[in-house]
C-alpha cells in the first residue's frame, strides 16, 4: 500500500466517523426522516451524472435495493442516533457486516464456518456488553432503531450482490433517487414540522447537511471507491472499523457522551468479532480461488 492510498484508507474513516457527530446535530435540528430525504436528495445531484446509461434491469434493482440500503438502513439509523449517541451508533452500526453474512446464507447459499460464527458471536456479545450499563446513558429504542438500520444495510449489500452486478457510482445515484420520494413518503406520515424545521435550522443544521452529502457521500463514497479498484478488500476493509473510534472520541469530546468500562470493552469486543469475520471470509475466499 503506497502512501497516497494509505492517506485515503485513513481519510476515509476519520470523514465517516466525523459524520456520526455531525449527523446528531443535523437529526436534532430536522426530523430524522425528513433530514434522510434531504441528504439523499443532495447525494443524486451529486451523482446524478452517473445514472446515465443504465439498463431497465439496472433500474428496477437500484429501486428494490434502496429499500434496505437506503430508506430503511439511513431512516433507521438516524432515527437512532437522534434518540441516542453518535458513538454507539457507531459501534452498533458495525453490525452491518455479521447482519451482511447471516442474510447471505438463505439468499446465495453462502454458509458460514464455524470460525465465522465465532466472529459473530463476539460481535453480538460485544454489543450486548456495551448497552448493559445504564450509565452509557442510551435509551433501548435507539439501539433498536440502529440495529435495524444495520441489518437493513446487511440486506441491501446481499440483494446488491443478488441483483447485480451494478456499477458502485449507478447504484448510488438511482438508489439516492429512489430514496428521496421513499423517506419523503415516511416522513410525512411519522413526522411533523419538516417545514417549521427548514426555516428554523441555523447554520449548524444545514452545515450537518452539507457534510453529509458532500463529504460523508461525495468524498468519502469516491475515495473508497477507489481503493477498492486499486487494492484487495482484504486489505481495505478493516480501516472502516476506525471510523467507530473517531466517532466515539468525537461523541466524548464534542457532544459530551458518557463513557464507561463496558462500553469500551463491548465496543472492542465488537470490532474484534467484526475483524475476525471478515478475516475469516477473506481466507475463505483466496483458499476457494
Amino acid at each position: 500500500m503506497s502512501a497516497k492510498e494509505l492517506g485515503a484508507a485513513l481519510l476515509v474513516p476519520l470523514i465517516w466517523g466525523i459524520q456520526f457527530v455531525t449527523t446528531k446535530v443535523g437529526v436534532d435540528s430536522f426530523p430524522p426522516l425528513f433530514f434522510v430525504a434531504l441528504r439523499f436528495a443532495g447525494v443524486a445531484v451529486l451523482f446524478l451524472p452517473f445514472a446515465r446509461g443504465a439498463s431497465r434491469r439496472e433500474i428496477l434493482a437500484c429501486a428494490v435495493i434502496s429499500v434496505f440500503f437506503g430508506g430503511l438502513c439511513f431512516g433507521l439509523t438516524f432515527a437512532g442516533i437522534h434518540l441516542g449517541t453518535a458513538g454507539i451508533a457507531a459501534v452498533m452500526a458495525q453490525l452491518m457486516a455479521p447482519f451482511t453474512v447471516l442474510f447471505a446464507w438463505p439468499l446465495l447459499g453462502e454458509k458460514p464456518t464455524g470460525q465465522v460464527f465465532f466472529g459473530l458471536t463476539i460481535a453480538f456479545l460485544g454489543v450486548a456488553l456495551a448497552m448493559a450499563d445504564p450509565g452509557a446513558g442510551v435509551p433501548v429504542a435507539a439501539a433498536l432503531l440502529v440495529l435495524g438500520g444495520a441489518a437493513a444495510q446487511g440486506l441491501g449489500n446481499v440483494l446488491a450482490k443478488r441483483l447485480g452486478p451494478i456499477p458502485p457510482m449507478r447504484l448510488m445515484a438511482w438508489l439516492s433517487i429512489f430514496t428521496v420520494p421513499e423517506t419523503l413518503l415516511a416522513s410525512s406520515l411519522l413526522e411533523t414540522g419538516q417545514w417549521q424545521a427548514v426555516r428554523q435550522a441555523d447554520l449548524a443544521a444545514w452545515g450537518s447537511l452539507a457534510y453529509a452529502t458532500l463529504l460523508g457521500a461525495g468524498v468519502g463514497f469516491a475515495l473508497w471507491f477507489w481503493l477498492l479498484g486499486r487494492l484487495p478488500m482484504s486489505r481495505v476493509a478493516p480501516f472502516a472499523l476506525l471510523q467507530t473510534v473517531v466517532a466515539m472520541a468525537l461523541g466524548v469530546v464534542a457532544m459530551g457522551d458518557q463513557v464507561t468500562l463496558s462500553l469500551v470493552l463491548g465496543a472492542l469486543l465488537c470490532l474484534s468479532g467484526v475483524l475476525l469475520t471478515q478475516i475469516t471470509l477473506r481466507r475463505k475466499g483466496r483458499a476457494e480461488a
